[in-house]
């Protein structure tokens, strides 16, 4: 390209279709400033016209570019006018304005409107939005595939404010298959632990493990054992201000009213949380529904609303509706038809299968249930449910003491799960005496039972030492505290100073472990913030693992035992499958 100092001519072509009616109705010279030059201003080069268009369309064709300066002439950097015009057009020649022939003023005057914007420069847009660390956290799609509507509102909106939305494809390549529930045994090989949160090595997630995931992602079904555990000390409470044997403490019912609103107060809280959840991000509900350990705790939130029914205090209810206890225990029959029916099906969530101690919230509902309908007079149903309770516990206890579903040692943060086995027999003894009117023989062989269990787990201090703070501690407030109250009943029943001292002491440990709990759990929520880890239950993939990911965690392990193995699977590592396989039994044998 010539780079002197005359300006550049080049032809415009006219375009074949013709002007729009509207643009041949309305003149931009009756637009104050719009695209003209003003009245007064002299222009600079004369009108091209064409004499096609009708009066009043008279098209200045002026564009201004930024010419890179010759190697010769460093004084005329700058900016230069090129014209796009007719090179027979009125006032030109060759596509040189005549009035610029052999004149070399510098033009004057000369407004340059209506210039095309870059893509990007709105708003602050392009680059440097992408590297906003805040932006990149918003447009992160790895969390959509939980998501109830998996983004697609989102980018409603993002279409809305006319952002480029990525394809379709991309959106389909980054979000995993997960509309269909994983079987129970992806669970089983994918996590461990009585609990089954942790995950195996060789596994990996569907959500990104390097980064924390949002707090409703974060938060667990199980966080309704908080509100079991004092909820439940709003019934002990309303017990030792109205039981006669422990009358002698002169305990007042106020205690029971501010715990008990206190419950109201949690309940709501969690439950608001939690249904914020089911909204938001439905998969993950789905997902701790189908998790062999998670789906016992959708019986807390109804467990708690017993709690809230039984221990109501005088002043605010004296007596219960009792619809109430029709409408409460519904939920509890569709769910026990739902799990029950699992276990006794042979499939893939038999009892022997998926047998757990947090099983037990799935049938302490029964005797609790029972305990409210016998205390508002009813009959048939809480014999009903207590009938109910009593043959799954007792299936249920007998699968426990046989065999857990893991053969591992059971982590240090687990073990309080095992007070749960406390919780049923002591709530059946207090329904079967409200049952019956007495607490006859059939409540106290219960109450035996539960009192057996309770100092057999108290009695074993390895279990206190030394593990870290999780809400698996919760299991110990709600069984702890329906032993205290199971015992006070007794206490009422056989009165002495070994009953009542017994249920003093009860009462306090359960206050205590309650109140430092309590305490804890709101130190790790508000300040440290590690109540809530993410939940890699929920987010474990639908494929299996390689079966050669074992071998490499060995080597990042590296463990000294199996510098054998991992050798032999090496020679094999370039052979077939059953070379691999040959070359692990080699392995094996010699080891042994």
């Amino acid at each position: 390209m010539d780079h002197g100092e005359n300006p550049v001519s080049i032809e415009l072509q006219e375009y074949a279709e013709p002007v729009p009616q509207l643009l041949k109705l309305i003149s931009s010279n009756e637009v104050a400033g719009f695209d003209s030059i003003m009245e007064g201003e002299t222009p600079v080069f004369p009108n091209p016209t064409n004499s096609s268009q009708p009066n009043g369309h008279q098209r200045k064709i002026s564009i201004s570019i930024s010419m890179p300066s010759s190697p010769t002439g460093a004084t005329s950097a700058g900016t230069k006018n090129v014209l796009f015009v007719q090179d027979n057009a009125k006032g030109f020649k060759n596509g040189v304005p005549e009035s610029c022939v052999g004149s070399k003023a510098k033009p004057k005057g000369v407004k340059f409107l209506s210039q095309p914007m870059p893509k990007g420069s709105v708003f602050g847009e392009g680059a440097n939005m992408n590297q906003n660390p805040n932006v990149k956290k918003f447009k992160d799609k790895r969390f959509d595939s939980f998501k109830t509507w998996s983004g697609k509102l989102e980018r409603q909106l993002t279409n809305l404010r006319g952002r480029q939305q990525e394809s379709e494809s991309e959106d389909d390549s980054v979000r995993p298959s997960e509309n269909e529930a994983l079987p129970v045994d992806r669970y089983f090989d994918a996590l461990e632990g009585p609990e089954l949160e942790t995950l195996r090595a060789s596994e990996e997630i569907v959500l990104p493990d390097d980064k924390t995931w949002p707090f409703l992602l974060r938060y667990p079904i199980s966080s309704f054992g908080i509100c079991l555990g004092v909820s439940s000390q709003a019934i002990m409470w309303k017990t030792l201000a109205t039981a006669t044997s422990t009358n002698f403490l002169h305990i007042s019912l106020t205690v029971n009213l501010i715990l008990w609103w206190i419950s109201v107060a949690l309940v709501g809280i969690v439950a608001s949380i939690y249904l914020t959840k089911v909204v938001l991000y439905f998969e993950a509900v789905r997902r701790e529904y189908y998790h062999p350990i998670r789906v016992n705790f959708f019986f807390a939130p109804w467990i708690s609303l017993l709690f809230l029914a039984i221990g109501v205090p005088p002043s605010v209810a004296s007596s219960l509706p009792v619809a109430l206890w029709y409408v409460l225990m519904t939920p509890f029959l569709c769910l026990e038809l739902k799990i029950y029916g699992q276990w006794m099906s042979g499939g893939q969530r038999r009892l022997s299968k998926v047998a757990n101690p947090s099983n037990h919230l799935s049938v302490v509902g029964n005797f609790v249930g029972a305990l409210l309908g016998a205390s508002m007079g009813l009959k048939e149903g809480p014999i009903f449910f207590f009938a109910v309770g009593l043959a799954h516990y007792t299936v249920l206890f007998v699968t426990l003491y046989q065999r857990l579903p893991t053969n591992e040692t059971l982590p240090k943060e687990l073990h309080p799960v095992f007070f749960l086995f406390v919780a049923a027999p002591s709530v059946a003894s207090m329904a079967w005496a409200n049952i019956q009117g007495s607490f006859d023989y059939g409540s106290r062989i219960a109450y035996f039972i539960a009192l057996f269990l309770y100092f057999s787990l108290a009695v074993r201090i390895n279990f206190f030492r030394g593990f870290k703070f999780s809400l698996a501690w919760w299991a110990y407030t709600f069984p702890m505290t329906g032993a205290a109250i199971a015992t006070m009943r007794y206490s009422s029943a056989v009165t002495n100073v070994v009953t009542q001292t017994l249920s003093v002491i009860l009462s306090v440990v359960a206050t205590l472990t309650v109140t430092a709990l309590l305490v804890t759990t709101i130190l790790h929520a508000f300040v440290q913030r590690d109540l809530f880890p993410n939940d890699i239950a929920i987010a474990i993939s639908d494929r299996k693992p390689k079966s050669h990911r074992r071998w490499f965690n060995l080597i990042r392990h590296g463990s000294s035992e199996h510098n054998a193995d991992i050798d032999t699977f090496l020679k094999f590592a370039n052979g077939d499958t059953k070379d691999i396989e040959a070359g692990l039994k080699i392995s094996s044998a010699e080891a042994k």
